[in-house]
């Protein structure tokens, strides 16, 4: 018996007929389910996800769920299925772990069975927002929440695409199904598993809707490739004279804060491609991190996270008034807002734009040894693109003091399926072809790494990216920072020199040269891995060291 489906009333006239997505469902193996919502919009979803307990309203409007023990990604609990199609373009290892088909096909039937009788939520999407690199993809979830996550997430097609919607990736996310280990070949109860021969995604065990976002941006860092198009972990923002500036960082270096800027459009703020005609968008929507957010540092994100048709997760809220406190990390410090990209006053038409002329490479330096800015030859922003380097503290016990460097390839290795030198010769073909500027922006620390010294203030990192986008430092004087062989200008207008030249700032001068010892030789280790990916030009822009 096929599911009955049901759409939202004001949208059936347009809606692909719901006989067809019973069909198609069952094609699936989805058969004797509950009822199937498609294509609601927020309202209703929103009030289905109260209605169910899976989440509450703010004061505010925006719909709030809690995500339980996984407050993050599970990057150990993600596989891929190795088949023939997949043998040789796999880069298989620790992050792209194996699963073989027969194991995903009986963990398939087990989910299948599952859902018998159970309500499901379909929303029917695309990812990437040119034309010649959209990929239609439709996500059926247990959580009426994760189909508002979805929909806010990726983009919402037009009437007129909806007619013809042919998804060629599904999403199926069932978070309360869990998988067995010993028989299912996962290393616990809960798995994100990609299948590009069957064209499906299958998750489990975990409620932290993010997995849904990222297991579709790893079809995007597969598919792409071969096409000539440059998959990138970055954000990406548009001037008024039509100057595209493209921001790599992974999470907590503020790629999402510094490319929503009041004076730009905004094209995305986490995943874009780089084709033949500029840049574009993946998704829709922006997934930004709320913890501390606020009306002053980033106006236009705090603003959309409050509205009614965003999603938070994880946060603190009062339970009579309803209000939320982002200062808190009650629950995690990962807390999340998820809103469609339209709550953003500017954004670029169409998630669109053309070649970018600045690329940026931004970290968060927790040794506070790097300079706020460099500019980096191409060679050296290859050799930091391979190495993706951020840092996090240790811990928040009292008295943990020491940084730990962090190192994740092309700024997103959990989510690359090919080799990472496969990603850097595409980038690096890119930036010469298109003459594009590169810089690396640390966020982190000065005048001490963490516990010591004070974290960058976003106002000079804000007035180092306006020099950079406005084209101020073209003719600018650089120096050689004198310690890593980066370039570093000599002035910049609203900075101080002491934060332009780290090194200046720190009152132990001893202390300064083992950390940058340490952190060049940490650089050294790391970039062994790509011996044998690396030109000799990238090889030999390695990080110096005091």
């Amino acid at each position: 018996m096929n599911p009955a489906v049901l759409i939202a009333p004001e949208l059936m006239p347009d809606r692909r007929p719901a006989e067809k997505l019973a069909d198609e469902l069952h094609e699936l193996g989805f058969a004797a389910l509950g009822r199937v919502h498609h294509n609601l919009t927020a309202a209703p979803l929103a009030e289905y996800a109260v209605q169910r307990d899976e989440a509450m309203l703010t004061e505010d409007g925006a719909l709030l769920a809690y995500t339980g023990a996984h407050t993050g990604r599970s990057p150990q609990d993600k596989f891929i299925v190795r088949d023939a199609a997949t043998e040789a373009a796999i880069d298989w290892g620790d992050i792209n772990r194996l699963m073989s088909p027969a194991a995903f096909e009986a963990l398939l039937t087990r989910m299948q069975e599952w859902a018998e009788g159970r309500d499901l939520f379909v929303q029917d999407l695309r990812a990437g927002a040119e034309a010649a690199h959209a990929l239609p993809i439709r996500v059926v979830t247990q959580y009426a929440w994760h189909s508002l996550f979805a929909r806010n997430m990726f983009l919402r097609p037009s009437e007129e695409q909806l007619e013809d919607h042919a998804p060629e990736f599904t999403v199926i996310d069932f978070p309360d199904f869990e998988a067995v280990p010993e028989r299912d070949q996962t290393r616990s109860k809960t798995f994100v598993i990609v299948n590009f021969t069957r064209r499906l995604v299958l998750i489990g065990g975990t409620s932290y809707a993010g997995e849904i976002k990222k297991a579709i941006f790893t079809v995007m860092n597969h598919i792409l490739p071969e096409r000539g198009v440059m998959p990138m972990h970055a954000s990406a923002n548009i001037g008024a004279g039509g100057d595209v500036a493209v921001f790599f960082g992974l999470s907590g270096t503020g790629k999402t804060t510094l490319s929503a800027d009041g004076a730009r459009a905004l094209i995305g703020d986490d995943e874009h491609g780089w084709s033949e005609r500029g840049v574009f968008n993946f998704e829709g929507g922006c997934y930004a991190k709320a913890i501390k957010l606020n009306p002053q540092q980033e106006p236009e994100i705090y603003a959309a996270a409050r509205r009614f048709g965003a999603v938070l997760e994880n946060a603190v809220i009062d339970p009579d008034t309803r209000i939320v406190d982002f200062d808190s990390a009650r629950f995690t410090e990962n807390t999340r807002a998820c809103y469609p990209i339209e709550f953003i006053p500017r954004i670029a038409a169409g998630g669109v734009g053309g070649m970018p002329q600045n690329i940026i490479m931004l970290t968060c330096d927790a040794f506070g040894v790097l300079p706020p800015l460099s500019r980096l030859s191409n060679a050296q922003a290859m050799y930091h693109f391979l190495s993706g380097y951020t840092a996090r503290v240790a811990g928040t016990e009292r008295g943990v003091t020491e940084p730990q460097a962090v190192f994740s390839a092309c700024f997103g290795a959990p989510f690359l399926p090919r080799a990472p030198g496969v990603y850097a010769k595409l980038l690096g073909a890119k930036i010469a072809r298109h003459d594009v500027r590169c810089w690396l922006v640390n966020t982190g620390w000065t005048g001490g790494g963490y516990g010591v010294g004070d974290r960058m203030p976003i106002d000079a990192t804000r007035a180092l990216i306006r020099a950079i986008v406005s084209g101020a430092l073209e003719q600018a004087e650089f120096t050689d920072d004198g310690v890593f062989g980066l370039q570093i200008p000599s002035q910049v207008p609203g900075v101080a020199g002491n934060l332009l030249h780290p090194q200046r700032a720190w009152q132990d001068q001893d202390a300064y040269r083992a950390a940058a010892r340490k952190l060049a030789g940490l650089f050294a280790e790391n970039f062994k891995r790509f011996a044998d990916q690396a030109d000799e030009d990238v090889k030999a822009a390695a990080m110096r060291g005091a």
